[in-house]
């Protein structure tokens, strides 16, 4: 049996070790860390405040179109059912159109702070054209289009972090 003294040395030494991953999930900015050592196992998991406000607006076409006056909002309505396109942005997980996110890490829409952005809605793209850079662990991963088409929407912000299998753009 271990003294109080060791056991609250072992706790502490316990204690530096998670805050010491904390701290390289934090740098590496990654979502999840996950270590196993002898009989001890650790996972850290975080997510960050701004993504659900950021992504379900952008998922929903409706909100935008309820804030418009009555007397505008039927019109519209109709136009907006009427539209392909943006009717296969409100199915986002359903269409085959979307492109989705291969890792986890975060969304750049151009290769360069101040360069242009590789595609935008309404581009034209081929089937492997690089539409979008996910950076992973410091390092840069061209993201290419699925297949050939046009950007119907682009469904994430530039520097935005983004998960395994979240949607990006939408090409139809």
């Amino acid at each position: 049996m271990q003294s109080k003294k060791s056991m609250t040395k072992s706790s502490q030494m316990d204690q530096d070790f998670i805050e010491s991953i904390a701290e390289l999930l934090n740098d590496a900015d990654l979502a999840e860390i996950e270590i196993e050592k002898d009989d001890f196992r650790v996972r850290i998991t975080r997510t960050w405040p701004s993504e659900a406000p950021a992504i379900a607006p952008q998922y929903a076409v409706a909100p935008a179109i309820a804030a418009a006056p009555a007397v505008e909002a039927a019109p519209i309505v109709a136009s907006v059912v009427d539209a392909a396109p943006v009717k296969a942005v409100d199915d986002v997980a359903s269409n085959p159109g979307t492109l989705t996110s291969p890792m986890v890490g975060t969304i750049y829409l151009s290769p360069e702070p101040d360069a242009a952005a590789f595609v935008t809605e309404g581009s034209k793209v081929s089937e492997g054209q690089t539409v979008l850079i996910v950076e992973a662990m410091k390092t840069m991963n061209q993201i290419p289009a699925h297949r050939s088409g046009t950007i119907v929407k682009i469904l994430v912000d530039d520097a935005q972090p983004v998960e395994y299998g979240e949607p990006l753009v939408v090409i139809e």
